[in-house]
């Protein structure tokens, strides 16, 4: 009787496969990756293209990235994608940069976030700043009121 490599796989084996393809599939569509990589010369832009067919170009590296500003545009030109696109590498200059964090930084990331997660609006939260307005404003936050120095009693000052 022959064993098939199915025998061989329990159904646990089998859960475990199927969630980490499911994980893989959700990262294709979500992560930026990168499947081709170029040097546009004429523009001084090194270029990329993601895995949804959008394009990006940043503009000459030594103005953005640092560790590339002594390369020829020879050498910028040997840019590849690497480990699944989720990095930029230049083998003659030993470089890599994470396409996510590129886009991150190029893209201004934290500071667009901050700008739209901070600007959050809600029907409640119209209506607490109309209702505060009819009443002169956010109501000011109360100091707290000095703290005075307590004695300790102790055994031998006779308290």
């Amino acid at each position: 009787m022959n064993t098939t490599e199915d025998d061989l796989i329990d159904d646990a084996f089998r859960a475990e496969i199927a969630a980490a393809r499911a994980r893989t599939e959700l990262e294709d569509r979500i992560e930026p990756r990168a499947v081709k990589a170029w040097y546009d010369c004429q523009r001084h832009l090194v270029m990329f293209e993601m895995k949804n067919g959008c394009v990006f170009g940043f503009p000459r590296p030594e103005k953005v990235v640092w560790g590339l500003s002594d390369a020829s545009p020879e050498q910028l030109a040997e840019v590849e994608p690497i480990d699944g696109g989720y990095g930029l590498h230049w083998e003659a200059l030993d470089a890599d940069l994470s396409v996510p964090g590129l886009l991150f930084n190029l893209l201004n990331m934290k500071a667009w976030y901050a700008k739209w997660l901070g600007g959050a609006k809600s029907e409640a939260k119209a209506a607490a700043a109309r209702e505060n307005g009819k009443k002169g404003g956010r109501p000011r936050k109360k100091a707290a009121p000095p703290k005075r120095a307590s004695r300790r009693k102790t055994a031998q000052a006779g308290d």
